[in-house]
């Protein structure tokens, strides 16, 4: 895949301490710490190193990367070595694919107390004091209008979808990878960013899915960026059964014996960049190993003052 003419860090670096300025009312520390590590990463204010071909004798400079679940470019990489090691899991059997959908009129109270519902405790939560109700859903507080809001949500069919996958367990894996490691926006839909305009590709389901160009303000723009952060400490990927990770080391072999396989071997990796296999970063020039020779100390501490530099 093709690097990006430009990225959400490029906004952020450039519209990002005004931004800030400008939505001090509503932003949190959690809201600017993500900025400043998009910000920040790969690039000097994290630190990083300088690598020599052990073969041919390139050298490059790498920058360390911020590791923020919500950074367009740390997810890819993210995605691809959890892809990888959720592979070599498979076991040679018939898989189902089961996906639940909440229903569209539980957004907005959701997006209000995500870190309540996404663990869908609701009519115990309400009960419990636990729910914030802001703007539109204030009436939701009293017991009554709750109720009655919530009465039609039992009359509607909330349809799970269950089949087998149609490419096997590998397709469903990178379905998967596409939803466990996704953020706001991948670098890739960004098209431009002139006038204070930011323009990228959505695709229209209420048009065949066609795929359409769409500009909004900068500052709208990073607020629906934010409005994507998941709860502090939420854990998005749950494993259960022989899966689970106190059991996984025993079980899982186990299972590869009594079906006759064999877990399939972790397969040595030949990466192009230290982000895709720190171990075995490959030199670009002839594809030898490449080594580091010397440290290079950040510029700027992670937890300095929220302010995010703007680009010249």
């Amino acid at each position: 895949m093709n690097r990006p003419p430009f990225e959400v860090a490029d906004i952020v670096r450039a519209a990002g301490a005004a931004f800030i300025e400008r939505n001090r009312k509503w932003l949190r520390w959690k809201h600017v710490k993500v900025l400043l590590a998009i910000a920040r990463c790969r690039t000097a204010a994290l630190g990083g190193h300088l690598d020599e071909c052990t073969r041919c004798g390139h050298r490059a400079i790498s920058f360390n990367s911020c590791r923020n679940r919500h950074c367009p470019k740390c997810q890819i990489a993210a995605r691809e070595r959890w892809i990888a090691a959720r592979r070599r899991e498979l076991l040679p059997t018939r898989y189902m694919h089961i996906v639940f959908t909440l229903p569209h009129r539980v957004g907005p109270l959701v997006l209000q107390n995500k870190k309540v519902l996404y663990d869908l405790s609701l009519k115990q939560a309400f009960r419990d004091g636990q729910l914030n109700f802001h703007g539109d859903l204030k009436l939701l507080a009293q017991t009554k209008t709750f109720a009655a809001w919530l009465r039609p949500l039992y009359r509607q069919d909330w349809i799970v979808y269950l089949k087998r996958p149609f490419g096997g367990p590998e397709y469903v894996l990178q379905y998967l990878g596409r939803y466990t490691h996704r953020v706001a926006i991948s670098n890739h839909r960004l098209v431009s960013f002139t006038d204070g305009q930011v323009t990228f590709r959505w695709r229209d389901s209420a048009d065949h899915n066609k795929q359409k160009l769409r500009s909004l303000p900068v500052d709208e723009f990073l607020s629906r960026f934010l409005l994507h952060l998941l709860p502090e400490g939420f854990v998005r990927i749950r494993n259960f059964g022989f899966l689970a990770n106190r059991k996984r080391a025993t079980l899982l072999p186990l299972c590869f014996q009594l079906l006759g396989s064999a877990q399939e071997p972790q397969a040595e990796q030949h990466a192009s960049s230290p982000e895709d296999s720190p171990g075995l970063w490959r030199c670009p020039k002839c594809g030898g190993p490449m080594k580091v020779i010397e440290r290079l100390t950040a510029e700027i501490q992670l937890r300095s003052p929220p302010v995010v530099t703007a680009a010249a």
